[in-house]
C-alpha cells in the first residue's frame, strides 16, 4: 500500500470519531430530557453535569479533526 493511500484511511478512521461524538451529544442531551420529564425538580442540579459531558465528548470529535489534519498536513 503506498503512503499517500494509508494517510486517507487514517484520516477517515480519525474523522469517525464525529459519529462517536454524534451519538455520544445525542444520548447525553436525550438522557437529560427524559430525566427532566421524569423530576422537573432536578433540572438545575443536572444541567451543569450535561453541559460537562458535552464538553468531553465535544473535544473527542475535535481531537479526531485534529488528528485528521496533522495527518493531512504530513502527506
Amino acid at each position: 500500500m503506498e503512503a499517500g493511500a494509508a494517510a486517507f484511511i487514517g484520516m477517515g478512521l480519525a474523522a469517525l470519531g464525529f459519529a462517536g461524538a454524534g451519538i455520544g451529544i445525542g444520548l447525553i442531551f436525550s438522557k437529560m430530557i427524559e430525566s427532566v420529564a421524569r423530576q422537573p425538580a432536578a433540572e438545575g442540579k443536572l444541567g451543569k453535569y450535561v453541559w460537562i459531558g458535552f464538553a468531553l465528548v465535544e473535544t473527542t470529535a475535535l481531537y479526531g479533526l485534529v488528528v485528521a489534519f496533522i495527518i493531512m498536513g504530513s502527506r
